[in-house]
């Protein structure tokens, strides 16, 4: 069983930048593919990116280059740093153990 509490969403300004944060309780949390997803209003939730338990990183084509994830298993945390960010990117991100376990989310708002 993991517990994935998310963290540091907000409203930014294109171009600004945010880092969010997931802290996850439970067992063997090394041993998860942690990742993060995020679902505009009105539309499915889509992967924005994951890592392995190795540090191997996966992510949207929407946001390569922009975004990183990365993960401290010391800490039981993962996050989720986004530069120049577009309106586009404004949505509920949550976190995932994967496959089952998620997070409630946080909401990231783009806009001027």
């Amino acid at each position: 069983q993991v517990q994935l509490v998310e963290s540091g969403g907000g409203l930014v300004q294109p171009g600004g930048s945010l880092r969010l944060s997931c802290a996850a309780s439970g067992n063997s949390f090394s041993i998860y593919t942690m990742g993060w997803y995020r679902q505009p209003p009105g539309k499915l939730r889509d992967m924005v990116a994951t890592i392995t338990s190795g540090g191997s990183t996966n992510y949207a084509d929407s946001v390569k280059g922009r975004f990183t994830i990365s993960r401290d298993n010391a800490k039981n945390m993962v996050y989720l740093q986004m530069n120049s960010l577009k309106p586009e990117d404004t949505a509920v991100y949550y976190c995932n153990a994967a496959p089952f376990y998620w997070g409630k989310g946080t909401l990231v708002t783009v806009s001027s």
